[in-house]
C-alpha cells in the first residue's frame, strides 16, 4: 500500500522558478491550481504564447514581483461563485512537504480571499492527502527562496 503525506488544509507552498513562497489553501474540490497575480499580459517569445505577470507590493515583504512563463494551455474554468473565466495556465515546480515536481496552475485575480494561491487535486494526486482539521504541517517555506514571501 502507498503510504501518502498529509497536508493540512492550508501549507506553505514554495514555487522556485518563480521566486515565491507562498500561503495556499489546499482544496480537494479545486481541479486545478490557482496563484493570484495583481495583473497579467500576453505577448510572443519565438512564435511562442507567453504570459508577463506581476505581484505586490502588498503583502509580498514590500517587494514587487515580476515573472513571464511560456502558456501552456488556455481554458475555461468556474469559479466557486458559478463564474466562468478563460484563464492562461503555465507549468512551475512546486515544493511542499520534501517533495518537488511541477504543476499546472492558471493565473487569476484572488485578491479579495484569504490566500493568494489555491492548491487543487491534481497537484495532489497520488502523493499527498488532506487532514481537513489539520493546517501547516509542514512548517513555512524554504528560507532558501529568500524574498519575496506572501503572506496574506
Amino acid at each position: 500500500m502507498l503510504t501518502r503525506i498529509v497536508l493540512g488544509w492550508r501549507e506553505w507552498v514554495a514555487l522556485p522558478d518563480l521566486g515565491l513562497a507562498v500561503r495556499a489553501k489546499v482544496d480537494t474540490g479545486a481541479r486545478t491550481s490557482a496563484l493570484h497575480v495583481d495583473s497579467q499580459w500576453r505577448f510572443h517569445d519565438g512564435g511562442a504564447p507567453w504570459v508577463g505577470f506581476r505581484l505586490g507590493p502588498e503583502g509580498v515583504s514590500g517587494h514587487l514581483l515580476e515573472a513571464a512563463a511560456p502558456i501552456i494551455d488556455e481554458r475555461d474554468v468556474t469559479d466557486s461563485g458559478g463564474r466562468t473565466t478563460r484563464r492562461a495556465f503555465l507549468r512551475t515546480r512546486l515544493q511542499l512537504a520534501g517533495v518537488e515536481r511541477d504543476v499546472e496552475m492558471n493565473l487569476c485575480n484572488r485578491g479579495g480571499m484569504m490566500f493568494p494561491m489555491l492548491l487543487g487535486r491534481t497537484a495532489m494526486a497520488r502523493t499527498f492527502t488532506v487532514d481537513p482539521a489539520r493546517s501547516f504541517l509542514h512548517g513555512r517555506a524554504p528560507a532558501r527562496l529568500g524574498e519575496p514571501v506572501i503572506h496574506s
